[in-house]
């Protein structure tokens, strides 16, 4: 019996088991969809909103891609405090990763009406026509979440002490599901943060268990910045996890998608002994906001590389 563990991605999220049911019911959607249940897939989610919000998001219909333009539907449901670098390495991968979704200043960010200056740079967030007190909700849970997961930040939320390191925790959590599973073939579906969550145990904790297969979504493992966080134990000739991961690995992304847009192609930065392994597929999901998690799922190119991993039939 095959098995699927599913990592989230950046920002707040409903209960656990809430988004695990959403997740399984948009892979179900439509005349192509892979009903788990049915064909006897068992699943798991490796979740940790709680870790980095006070209480999780209830707005359900937002994941059910019913309220497009919602600050959840953007995964952005709800606000953070600006990151605070603490030394001249933090604040250089906050500029870095910042530059890449938005040419607005910081000093700009504080009027949430501020239009985008005429002289701004096209980047991330300006493509997308959007409202920017959402889009700006949504970088700073970016840049919040990912840093604290890379330079493992302790932290609590408001009211729940005490702070903890995030990625130790994440770090836990995620090799705790991942040997949870009993089943074969066993894959990894991750999105965004998720997927450098999914990358980082692969490749850089001892006692993480082998999988049979990987699939990325809206992944931002191509930025530089990340990329260098995840050295010395990547490298762009021998990034790939090869030492746990016995299958393939196969990253789905959308060149609008602002988390990965930039440099959504992970083959020539992942290479295994020189030789690019990782399958890259572009896909073009519907709506302004195209970095949705659900969106993915329902992709037929998704669905065919998840039943390929899988060995379930067509």
């Amino acid at each position: 019996m095959a098995h699927i563990t599913f990592i989230h991605g950046i920002a707040n999220k409903p209960p656990a088991q809430d988004l695990l049911r959403l997740w399984r019911a948009a892979l179900g959607d439509g005349a192509d969809g892979l009903s788990l249940g049915d064909l006897g897939i068992t699943s798991n989610i490796v979740y940790w909103a709680d870790l980095l919000y006070e209480a999780p998001d209830e707005n359900l219909a937002a994941y059910e891609g019913v309220l497009e333009n919602s600050p959840a539907a953007i995964d952005a449901g709800g606000a953070v405090e600006p990151v605070r670098p603490i030394d001249a390495e933090e604040a250089a991968f906050v500029a870095g990763l910042r530059a890449r979704m938005t040419g607005v200043a910081v000093a700009e960010m504080v009027d949430d009406a501020a239009a985008v200056p005429d002289t701004a740079p096209p980047a991330a967030l300006e493509r997308i026509p959007l409202p920017w007190f959402l889009k700006k909700r949504f970088l700073e849970a970016h840049l919040r979440d990912v840093h604290h997961y890379l330079f493992d930040t302790s932290f609590a939320p408001p009211n729940r002490p005490p702070p903890v390191p995030i990625r130790r925790m994440i770090r836990e959590r995620c090799v705790a599901q991942l040997k949870a599973a009993r089943s074969s073939p066993h894959v990894v579906v991750s999105h965004s943060l998720g997927t450098v969550i999914a990358y980082d145990c692969l490749k850089r904790v001892a006692d993480c268990p082998a999988v049979d297969g990987l699939i990325t979504i809206g992944s931002p493992l191509g930025l530089d910045e990340v990329q260098d966080q995840l050295a010395p134990e990547w490298s762009d000739r021998d990034g790939f996890p090869g030492d746990r991961l016995r299958g393939g690995w196969i990253n789905l992304f959308d060149r609008l998608d602002p988390v990965c847009g930039f440099d959504p192609c992970l083959a020539n930065d992942f290479k295994a002994g020189g030789e690019r392994v990782v399958e890259d597929v572009a896909v073009e999901n519907d709506g302004a906001w195209r970095h949705s998690g659900t969106k993915y799922l329902r992709q037929p190119a998704f669905r065919r590389a998840l039943r390929q991993m899988l060995e379930v039939q067509s």
